[in-house]
């Protein structure tokens, strides 16, 4: 027999998770369209109930963001500019319909490749609190997402929390789209950047790329490259001519892979300046 479940309490969550497997159910926006018209076959725990994961706040070391907080919410709170890429990110997560109901952890569960919110949370070097009844660990965002469709999470576990440490909630970001139109696309490639500047330079940088490889990834090469310029026009310049060995894009009915490595570097080039002021932080194909 199908069993379904909406607790109220995130222990009462956790001790049905450690009895029996459960799929997950929160806004929903990737479990409908996926279910279509099969039958359902999983015991279903839907956690709409847990209030208690929802919002974001301020602690000591980090701001946590609760698992089932929604897009729209992160777009409404006030948050430092190091976070204004993940807003950006969190617009384009399908209509202002979807991002009023899907969630922050949904979407990293789901892995897609083309997971908005992934890039702009790597730059921020977000960790993701697991849960089980028997302990809670902390894994980086880059550790969580191992392929497609494919997460960390052991049986008996669920994401509770994003944690972004102070660290790196500093400095400004933005987030570059491609897409082959304006809105409710499908990402060819997009990029999130978030710089740290001091007395004109770039102290440090933080880039990432998703929709290109399997996983989004983290830019080393351009990162290096970019610490220690003057921060002007010229950035851009440094990432077109930047070693980027990170990405392996598919090629499909978006994009041949070729096409993709060069719209990846354009649009990292265009967050950067985004980041610093000097471009816009959106673009269709």
């Amino acid at each position: 027999m199908i069993r379904y479940a909406k607790p109220t309490t995130v222990d009462e969550a956790l001790a049905l998770l450690g009895e029996d497997r459960w799929r997950i159910l929160s806004g929903g926006t990737d479990f409908y369209p996926a279910q279509g018209a099969k039958p359902f076959r999983d015991n279903i725990l839907d956690v709409n109930g847990l209030v208690e994961l929802r919002g974001i706040a301020e602690a000591e070391e980090h701001w946590r963001i609760g698992a089932r907080t929604t897009w729209t919410d992160i777009v409404r709170h006030p948050l430092p500019a190091a976070f204004d890429g993940l807003k950006a990110a969190a617009r384009e997560v399908g209509s202002v319909q979807i991002q009023n109901v899907a969630t922050v952890a949904g979407n990293l569960c789901n892995a897609s490749p083309a997971a908005d919110g992934v890039p702009a949370l790597l730059v921020l070097d977000a960790d993701v609190e697991l849960r089980s009844a028997m302990a809670t660990r902390h894994l980086p965002l880059g550790d969580f997402i191992l392929g497609n469709r494919r997460t960390a999470l052991q049986p008996g576990e669920m994401v509770t929390a994003i944690l972004v440490p102070k660290r790196s909630a500093a400095g400004m970001s933005a987030f570059v789209k491609l897409g082959a139109r304006r809105y409710l696309v499908i990402s060819i490639a997009m990029a999130a950047a978030r710089l740290v500047v001091d007395d004109g330079v770039v102290a440090d940088a933080a880039i990432a790329v998703g929709a290109c490889s399997a996983v989004a990834r983290r830019l080393a090469g351009v990162e290096a490259a970019l610490r220690g310029q003057p921060v002007t026009a010229a950035l851009a310049d440094t990432v077109l001519s930047a070693h980027i060995d990170e990405l392996s894009p598919i090629a499909d009915v978006r994009g041949s892979a070729e096409y993709r490595k060069h719209a990846a570097r354009e649009i990292v080039a265009r967050a950067v300046r985004a980041a610093i002021g000097l471009g816009e932080s959106k673009v269709a194909a």
